[in-house]
């Protein structure tokens, strides 16, 4: 069981958050929509009500955000992820960016310490809630073979 803190419950992360708590990992979730995060905890999640909750103990931060300066912000801004996460948590942000806001992020991660992986998704909200988006990751082989369990 992995400890996996996911970031952005909208219509695609609270199918994914859900399929990650089924498949048995442990898995503590935060949206800036209390709703959502409720919505979370009846699927078995863990509710958080910030992003230090969140990180705080996770192993792996799982991110689905609306845009780029959403990714950027809840991983960089004071307050973020990259200040309450432990040194050794992978980042795995399933967000449809652009590629210079994806290269940012693993690069800024990177400087700080952490493996990231950039890992948009295909198959929409059925596929979110059925747990069967197909992946496509980028970044380096040491982050993606860490990231690739989940």
């Amino acid at each position: 069981m992995t400890k996996i803190a996911f970031i952005g419950l909208g219509n695609m992360g609270g199918g994914m958050c859900a399929n990650l708590v089924s498949t048995g990992h442990e898995v503590t979730a935060f949206d800036l929509d209390a709703a959502a995060v409720a919505k979370a905890a009846e699927a078995g999640a863990k509710g958080a009500l910030s992003l230090a909750e969140a990180v705080g103990d996770a192993e792996i931060v799982v991110s689905m955000l609306p845009a780029g300066r959403h990714v950027l912000s809840v991983y960089f801004d004071e307050g973020g992820v990259c200040d309450a996460a432990a040194q050794d948590c992978v980042f795995i942000d399933c967000s449809t960016i652009s590629v210079d806001d994806a290269r940012t992020a693993i690069a800024r991660a990177a400087e700080k310490g952490f493996l990231m992986v950039d890992a948009p998704v295909s198959g929409g909200v059925a596929a979110a809630s059925a747990g069967t988006l197909t992946f496509m990751v980028g970044g380096e082989a040491d982050a993606f073979d860490r990231a690739k369990p989940i």
